[in-house]
């Protein structure tokens, strides 16, 4: 009962075909991207603490108010992506600020800052540089990731220059700043987009893989409930017709009836299977005698259940099966054989199990050339105890009809 409990939660996870959500189709791509943001966390982090040292220590620059206004403008989105990134919340959109923020404070920072000795260091915002460019790879879309790998070293350069008033000495220095800082954001941008790419490939293959088996698994159980109905319909419905139309007395027509009302109710929970199977509870093999008996007395046999071996207990799906199987075959011996030498063995073999056998002494019948539209014997009979793990075989010839229902203990 607890496996069976476990495979019906887990199966209550996988979507129906045509259904599955975001959230389940992109599991390895939000895996991908929190990864990501893990690994700009600890680079932006270590290149952050490099770039507030060297602003601290000034590096020849003239410290002034708005210098100190300026660190604040771009440490405040920083550290709240860092802090996003850590916690793997709203990275998108922190991660966009802090991308547009320090390419705006880097683009102003030569009218806004008054620099002395620049040929002695790089101010420190050139080491946030790769850090606006993987900010715009959390944040972007491709095309946009691309424009800030190739715009925010430029800006940089032209920074660079502007400081440097365009004289030539700076213009060698700046260029293989800008060249360098250019491929190292193609090289980020190229990888991360190669990291998503294989993620969206794996999540397409997943979601294909669960929509083709889900696929499979709605018609088994699709064919599984039109077995199971067409049983149904066979045992219930269509015997209680017979019954009803056979009915010449007041005990048959009781019979009748209470078969109707049986097969109303069967019907009626068609949508339950505990109410199609009956509980799973542990039945002995004297109620399933006892059974058997009460069917001899619905359908007006006469005729007795033989009783051998040692009965034991067996799951209550599989004892109602072995049931209704037998009593498939009694109806046949009745319809087909008018009932003739119709008789019953119900032999037990302990806590192994139980066999049932029904025979009749009637004209019998050729198994293969039964047409494949009569379910009775193939659907009621050998489907139904397939179903339960159990066996079915069916001997007849002109001498009558044998057939054995068996359910052991694996």
């Amino acid at each position: 009962m607890q496996a069976d409990a476990a495979l019906r939660a887990a199966w209550g996870q996988i979507p129906s075909p045509g259904t599955a959500g975001t959230e389940f189709e992109r599991f390895t791509g939000k895996r991908m991207e929190r990864i990501l943001a893990t690994v700009v966390a600890i680079g932006a982090g270590i290149l952050g603490v490099q770039a507030l040292f060297a602003a601290l220590a000034g590096q020849g620059e003239k410290t002034s108010f708005v210098q100190y206004v300026l660190l604040l403008i771009v440490y405040v989105p920083l550290v709240a992506m860092l802090v996003a990134c850590v916690v793997g919340r709203a990275v998108r959109v922190v991660a966009g600020c802090f991308a547009v923020i320090y390419v705006a404070a880097l683009a102003a920072w030569p009218y806004v800052v008054e620099s002395h000795g620049l040929r002695a260091g790089q101010p420190w915002i050139f080491f946030l540089v790769n850090v606006g460019v993987v900010a715009a790879m959390l944040a972007f879309p491709m095309w946009m990731q691309v424009l800030w790998a190739f715009g925010v070293p430029l800006v940089y350069g032209y920074v660079r220059l502007v400081e440097g008033e365009f004289t030539g000495a700076y213009w060698t220095r700046t260029a293989f700043d800008v060249s360098f800082t250019i491929i190292l954001g193609v090289v980020i941008v190229s990888l991360g987009w190669m990291f998503r790419s294989v993620a969206a490939g794996v999540d397409e293959a997943r979601s294909k893989a669960v929509a083709s088996y889900a696929s499979a698994a709605a018609g088994a159980a699709a064919e599984e409930e039109r077995v199971a109905m067409a049983a149904l319909m066979h045992d219930s419905v269509l015997a209680a017709l017979i019954a009803a139309e056979r009915a010449d007395s007041d005990r048959t027509r009781d019979l009748a009836v209470a078969m109707a009302r049986e097969a109303l109710t069967r019907l009626a929970n068609t949508e339950a299977a505990v109410a199609q199977e009956g509980s799973d509870d542990p039945v002995g093999a004297a109620q399933i005698v006892a059974e058997l008996r009460r069917a001899l007395s619905e359908l007006g046999a006469d005729a007795i259940v033989e009783e051998r071996g040692t009965g034991g207990l067996m799951p209550g799906r599989a004892a109602r099966a072995l049931v209704l199987a037998a009593r498939q075959a009694i109806g046949n011996a009745i319809a087909h054989a008018n009932g003739r030498g119709l008789h019953v063995i119900a032999e037990g073999h302990g806590d192994d199990g139980l066999t049932v056998t029904v025979v009749d002494t009637g004209p019998g019948f050729d198994l293969d050339e039964i047409g494949e539209d009569r379910l009775g014997i193939r659907a009621s009979i050998i489907a139904r105890m397939a179903g339960v793990a159990g066996s079915a075989s069916i001997d007849s010839d002109g001498t009558g009809t044998r057939v054995t229902l068996g359910w052991r203990r694996s």
